[in-house]
């Protein structure tokens, strides 16, 4: 029976926490490059447009992270 890996979850969840920080930095620099500011006064619609651009940013750099991780997985097996 082939032993499975064990993974390093220190490894695994800096790459986690660095996918959503530059995710959510990317989602809040297009925001402003198109004008919709997350900490603009009020909650108007740019806000909001940039609140859910922030979000979005944040889901899809973890996203990517994990893919990463499973094709350094990959490779390793």
């Amino acid at each position: 029976m082939a032993k499975k890996p064990r993974a390093n979850f220190l490894a695994v969840g800096i790459s986690d926490a660095l996918g959503f920080v530059v995710g959510c930095l990317a989602g809040y620099g297009l925001g402003k490059l198109i004008g919709m500011d997350v900490f603009a006064p009020g909650y108007d619609n740019a806000s909001m447009v940039g609140i859910v651009l922030v979000g979005l940013g944040g889901g899809l750099g973890l996203q990517w992270a994990r893919r990463w991780q499973q094709g350094r997985q990959d490779k390793d097996e």
